[in-house]
């Protein structure tokens, strides 16, 4: 009953919503425009206008932020999966950004990736190379929230490999040494296998957070530069509903991601059946 209270009959909600015309910030009602808001956002897209950016934007993001933390969180992982000294404090120095708020984050690394006198600046100052603008180049600023959002959330992936691993059954692993199989082939015959699950656990998780992410980009960019610079989808809710003042546009903006976002996670279970049952 909560999970319908809370989850379901504001899902519902949202897409009724989607078909108003509604500015929340005028005392008149809803008015129905059936699918108008659709037409206007799917328009964009096939235009390559605003709702092309968006969704540019949150492709190359998402893409890179899940990709990025699932590679590099297994490299991590195996690697202090070893004994080697110091690996417990390793550990949680590599976890630790994920605690921390996104928001505080964002800020920290504004003085990072500052033109003018941030570490980054500094460091190609030193080699003779100037510095990207981040902050008024729409590319350079992605890749700056991007990887502000990467860094946060590697502890996540790095965390859950880790503990897969180390509930490895140790027998495999001595099978392969007797027959003297390779490091690269025991990690592909027989490490990659048994992380399957693991593998898609975070690749639905990682998603959604990424999918979510709204503090870094509000505090860094504002989802600018040049407009929509480094707006993703679920920014441009938060845009049109409370900048704009466009709650049904918003709503269709919110409605088409769950959509799309339903439909990656089924044919992600779906894969993993096929799997599961070869």
């Amino acid at each position: 009953m909560l999970l319908g209270i809370f989850t379901y009959r504001p899902l519902l909600d949202n897409i009724r919503l989607s078909f108003f015309s509604w500015n929340i910030s005028s005392p008149n009602p809803p008015k129905f425009v059936g699918f108008d808001n659709y037409t206007e956002w799917f328009d964009g897209l096939v235009n390559g206008g605003h709702s092309w950016t968006v969704v540019s934007n949150t492709i190359i993001f998402t893409a890179t932020t899940v990709i990025g933390s699932m590679v590099l969180g297994l490299a991590l992982a195996m690697l202090l999966d070893q004994q080697i000294k110091g690996r417990g404090l390793v550990r949680s120095a590599v976890f630790a950004p994920y605690v921390i708020a996104g928001a505080a984050i964002g800020i920290a690394f504004q003085f990072i990736f500052d033109p003018r006198f941030g570490l980054i600046s500094g460091m190609l100052g030193s080699l003779g190379i100037k510095s990207p603008d981040f902050y008024q180049d729409p590319n350079w600023a992605l890749f700056m929230v991007t990887m502000t959002f990467l860094w946060k959330n590697l502890g996540y992936a790095f965390v859950i490999y880790l503990a897969a691993l180390q509930a490895k059954p140790a027998e495999l692993y001595e099978a392969a040494e007797i027959d003297r199989a390779s490091g690269w082939t025991v990690f592909r015959r027989v490490t990659l296998p048994m992380l399957r699950p693991t593998t898609f656990f975070l690749s639905i998780t990682v998603m959604l957070n990424s999918l979510q992410v709204f503090d870094i980009i509000y505090v860094m960019t504002r989802g600018g530069p040049q407009g929509n610079g480094t707006t993703t989808m679920v920014f441009q809710v938060y845009q049109e509903t409370f900048v704009n003042y466009r709650a049904g546009y918003g709503a269709t903006v919110a409605t088409i991601m769950f959509l799309i976002l339903l439909v990656i996670t089924v044919l992600q279970v779906r894969s993993m059946d096929r799997g599961n049952t070869k």
